[in-house]
């Protein structure tokens, strides 16, 4: 695994009272071309017709990135199929596209940025806001009262940089109740490099959130507008072990040992016959944790050098239900599956260690050993994460 990370995330709060929102974010990584397509669309208006109209920019955005034709000229293609409302005389939809290209050792990160209509996007080295050259073209379209800008800018990402994202949900929050002219830009820099001055190391997710959050909260907790924030942060990975399942014989209990010793980061240990051969090789007690607990998955364990023991298959199984279903963590009970889904959420390399030796308790007889549930299961969760979430993972068996 590469010693560098993208972390992309983004977090968004529908207008009050809406059911469906009208921004649009699609994330998707080629690891065949070493690229990473976000894109970000705001639908004129809210509900179900602005999702519409923005969800149709936002794909064909998407599908233009990934394709031969150059960035420049996708996003003339798509303003000229953007329909203009016939009374604002103005788009029925804006857009925010980044291309990033990595080289496979994940040296030499660039950025390819095509802006219509949203807010400009912010950079950050650290806590100090980054500006840059941008070159701006002029399109006239039927209909439309005046010539529009597309802004197009190229730029190199490197460690400890970040680019940041978000509709006019973002920037105009507060307006005509805290703030005359609503947050602006200038306001969500400010408060975003106060964000990362006490917090230097904050991740994606959590910078997206609370830049939303903030917003929401200048709305007086009412939104006025679909708010939605991206975050492209480049820094050195996050690493989580997930050791599950017994080794196929005891002799390899020490190897098992030796892995998780030597493993930099965080360590979940899942399955009970599995957190007493790691308690034994430890020499370490395990004590039930009723701190987080609920009346669908057995309690967690603590455990010295653990950062977290759990039951095996239920857990595991709800775990990749959250992820596969993209559950918000916050409406989670306080249980194992929430503290195991933020910290894979949290994590940007997830390797497992997936023990051989079969449980007659959780194995199907009429289906082959070799495809037994717990493999399915660690299939399922390295699925979601790279799928969904675009971390890195790998396996091995003992």
């Amino acid at each position: 695994m590469n010693n560098i990370f993208i972390d992309v995330d983004y977090a968004q709060i529908y207008k009050h009272g809406q059911k469906i929102g009208g921004d649009v974010f699609l994330l998707s990584r080629n690891p065949e071309s070493n690229k990473i397509v976000c894109t970000l669309s705001d639908g004129l208006g809210s509900g179900v017709k602005a999702n519409v109209l923005a969800s149709l920019t936002a794909h064909m955005a998407h599908k233009l990135s990934f394709s031969p034709i150059d960035l420049g000229h996708s996003a003339e293609i798509i303003m000229n199929t953007l329909p203009v409302c016939r009374e604002r005389k103005i788009s029925y939809s804006t857009f925010t596209i980044a291309d990033i290209h990595y080289k496979e050792n994940m040296e030499n990160i660039n950025v390819r940025l095509v802006e219509y209509d949203n807010p400009l996007a912010l950079r950050f080295k650290g806590s100090e806001p980054i500006s840059w050259q941008k070159d701006k073209r002029e399109l006239q379209r039927e209909a439309a009262f005046k010539k529009e800008v597309v802004q197009y800018s190229q730029f190199n990402m490197e460690i400890g940089e970040r680019l940041i994202m978000f509709s006019d949900g973002v920037s105009q929050s507060g307006l005509g109740k805290s703030l005359p002219l609503g947050w602006r830009t200038s306001g969500v820099q400010k408060y975003v490099s106060e964000l990362i001055k006490s917090n230097p190391d904050i991740s994606s997710r959590e910078l997206s959130s609370a830049i939303v959050q903030k917003a929401n909260t200048l709305d007086g907790l009412c939104s006025k507008d679909d708010i939605t924030a991206v975050v492209v942060y480049i820094r050195r990975p996050r690493k989580t072990v997930i050791v599950t399942g017994p080794p196929f014989t005891k002799e390899a209990d020490e190897v098992l040992g030796e892995k998780i010793r030597a493993f930099d980061g965080r360590k979940i240990v899942s399955g009970g016959t599995t957190a007493l051969i790691v308690s034994r090789l430890f020499n370490a007690k395990i004590k039930v944790d009723l701190s987080c607990w609920s009346p669908d998955v057995p309690p967690a364990s603590k455990m010295d050098g653990i950062d977290l023991v759990t039951e095996g298959m239920l857990t595991l199984s709800r775990v990749a239900n959250v992820l596969e279903k993209k559950l918000p963590v916050a409406q989670l009970p306080n249980d194992p599956v929430k503290k195991f889904v933020e910290i894979l959420l949290d994590s940007d390399q997830i390797h497992f260690i997936v023990g051989t030796k079969i449980n007659e308790a959780h194995q199907d007889p009429n289906i082959p050993v070799e495809i037994g549930i717990r493999r399915t299961i660690v299939g399922r969760l390295r699925s979601a994460l790279e799928n969904i979430y675009l971390k890195e993972t790998s396996q091995e068996y003992l």
